[in-house]
């Protein structure tokens, strides 16, 4: 015990070292004091993923549909309160859009930072995203973008908490709040059956999802701009961030719905010049560069 008081320590003085103070309105909230339980709750996910996938790999994959409701369903509840309450606490503060520092609304700030909190701890909620993920064996949607995206914003937003918990830090949160409340509605309604003929907007969620990246870029550039006295540095490290997501979810964009081959294309097979189990060679040639396609997407 000792030696593990030891360590939070020494990692919390070199944290504090490299960041600087911390903000003193956030002294005593959960999981804040201390960066261990973010980073242990962080390696446990990571170690979850990498076991849990070895622990299914011969058993059937489990349904979990009543759980998976209720989970979308909270979350999404959770954002809608999130979006509300980030509107309403940065109204009542008279935020700048264009830039605000984080000492200027006085309680607005509190309250904007009391739902930041509830933000941070939304992202280790999430981790289900993935851990439903793999008891359910659909591994191919456990991609990089998807683990390094949960893995990154809890550890992030923990920073932020720390350093810079209101002020221009409300913006990315309201809208991702907006975006998760569509998000997890769509979660939801897939896993009904009935619903799903309902759901021919996944596309354009995405579509959202780069637009939302693209205007934090733009909000958080323009405070860099015209100064306001918000920390530069972390201006240009959500920047960057930002910059890591539109480049991996245009990528999985290309991919997901890039154009596919269409049953017709199979149908344009050269005159027979072989005949193998009824079928010309040059059938089994076309079929099989389709099938190899789709894999490979």
């Amino acid at each position: 015990m000792e030696q593990l008081k030891a360590l939070d320590w020494e990692i919390n003085t070199f944290v504090d070292y490299m960041f600087g103070p911390r903000d003193s309105r956030v002294r005593g909230w959960f999981l804040l004091d201390s960066y261990l339980p973010t980073f242990f709750l962080t390696v446990v996910y990571l170690l979850s993923i990498w076991l849990g996938t070895k622990f299914m790999k011969n058993r059937p994959a489990f349904s979990l549909r009543g759980h998976l409701i209720v989970y979308n369903l909270g979350v999404t509840v959770l954002s809608l309160y999130m979006l509300i309450e980030l509107i309403l606490s940065s109204w009542e503060g008279g935020y700048n859009l264009q830039c605000q520092n984080l000492v200027s609304a006085g309680e607005a700030d509190i309250r904007v930072a009391k739902v930041l909190w509830w933000y941070y701890f939304s992202k280790v909620l999430e981790f289900m995203d993935t851990i439903f993920f793999v008891l359910r064996k659909k591994n191919s949607q456990i991609t990089f973008l998807h683990v390094y995206h949960h893995a990154t914003m809890f550890n992030i937003w923990w920073c932020v908490l720390n350093w810079i918990p209101c002020g221009q830090s409300f913006f990315g949160p309201t809208l991702n709040s907006f975006i998760h409340v569509l998000m997890y509605s769509y979660y939801g309604f897939s896993v009904i059956p009935s619903m799903r003929k309902y759901l021919w907007w996944k596309k354009y969620l995405t579509q959202a999802q780069l637009i939302q990246f693209l205007l934090t870029i733009i909000h958080t550039l323009s405070a860099a701009v015209k100064p306001c006295g918000f920390p530069f540095g972390c201006l240009m490290f959500q920047s960057s961030y930002m910059a890591t997501l539109v480049i991996l979810f245009i990528n999985f964009y290309i991919k997901t719905y890039q154009k596919r081959p269409s049953r017709t294309d199979m149908k344009k097979v050269p005159p027979v010049t072989e005949i193998r189990n009824g079928f010309h060679k040059d059938y089994f040639a076309a079929a099989n560069g389709v099938l190899n396609n789709k894999k490979a997407q």
